[in-house]
């Protein structure tokens, strides 16, 4: 399986292309500016018991899409080199990371808590304690990645 990854022509094409190395790494950077960008504000203002009404929808939508570019510019790195991101201690931190991350986004917005934060309602004691997490584990996932180069 993973030398089906690694033989993709996308993989081949940024194993022999400085040039679209960067271009797809930079994209990877620009998903997660995104994600963190828009989740972590948008955490801070539930965890502080602020309303944040109209900001809310266009915040998750800007994270959506944030995520969705890190996800797949991070798969397509990730095939460069897969028996080898796979024993990195941190690349393996990170997955369980973002898998957290993700779990914790969909209790938290399948939860009556945030239908009534969106609407314009408080955050529930649960909603901010979700939102705590969410803020920790994406700032978490954040440190992971960076430390991937290091190991």
């Amino acid at each position: 399986m993973l030398q089906l990854v690694a033989g993709w022509p996308g993989a081949d094409l940024i194993r022999g292309s400085g040039t679209a190395y960067l271009l797809v790494n930079a994209a990877h950077i620009l998903g997660i500016a995104l994600l963190v960008g828009a989740i972590l504000p948008l955490d801070l203002m539930i965890v502080a018991g602020r309303r944040a009404g109209e900001v809310a929808p266009f915040l998750v939508r800007s994270a959506g899409v944030g995520i969705a570019l890190a996800l797949t510019t991070g798969l397509w790195l990730f095939s460069v080199d897969p028996p080898n991101y796979l024993g990195n201690r941190a690349f393996l931190i990170k997955l369980a990371l973002i898998a957290a991350a993700v779990l914790n986004l969909a209790a938290l917005h399948l939860g009556r808590g945030w239908r009534t934060f969106v609407a314009g309602g408080p955050a529930t004691p649960v909603t901010r304690a979700a939102a705590l997490a969410s803020a920790a584990l994406w700032l978490s996932t954040l440190v992971a990645g960076r430390w991937i180069g290091f190991l």
